[in-house]
C-alpha cells in the first residue's frame, strides 16, 4: 500500500472535516477517524466529539487552512480573469452573432450588471486613490 498522509481533509462549505488516517491496524484497512471540523472563514477549529487535539494535529490543520485559503484566493482571481474574457466574448457575440431576439433577452440584465460592477469598481478605485 502506498504511503498515505496522516490526515485527510474532506472539503465542505467554508472549511473541512478533518480525519486522522490509520493503516496500522490488524486488518490493514484504511481507517479514517474524524478529529475536527474547521471553518476557513473565521479560523475556527472545533474538535470532533470529546476529542482533544494534539499540537501535531493543530499544526497540520493550520497548515492546511493556510494552503486552502491561498488556493481559494488564487481561484477567485482566476475566476475574475475568466469573467473579463467572458465579457470580451459577450461583446463580440453581441456585435457579430446575436439576433435581435437574443439581444432583447439579455440586454437589460447585462446593462444592470455592468452598471453595478462599474459603480463598485469606480468607488473602490476612488477609495484607493484618496488613501494612497
Amino acid at each position: 500500500m502506498a504511503d498515505l498522509p496522516d490526515y485527510y481533509f474532506r472539503v465542505r462549505d467554508n472549511g473541512a472535516m478533518v480525519f486522522r488516517v490509520d493503516t496500522e491496524n490488524r486488518q490493514r484497512r484504511i481507517e479514517m477517524d474524524p478529529i475536527a471540523v474547521i471553518n476557513i472563514r473565521n479560523g475556527e477549529i472545533k474538535p470532533h466529539g470529546d476529542r482533544t487535539l494534539s499540537e501535531d494535529d493543530l499544526t497540520e490543520i493550520r497548515a492546511w487552512m493556510a494552503d486552502r485559503s491561498a488556493l481559494l484566493a488564487r481561484r477567485d482571481i482566476d475566476d475574475i480573469h475568466r469573467a473579463v474574457d467572458h465579457l470580451n466574448l459577450t461583446t463580440q457575440w453581441a456585435q457579430s452573432k446575436a439576433s435581435p431576439e437574443q439581444l432583447d433577452e439579455v440586454t437589460d440584465a447585462l446593462l444592470l450588471a455592468m452598471h453595478d460592477l462599474r459603480t463598485v469598481l469606480v468607488r473602490k478605485k476612488a477609495d484607493r486613490l484618496t488613501k494612497g
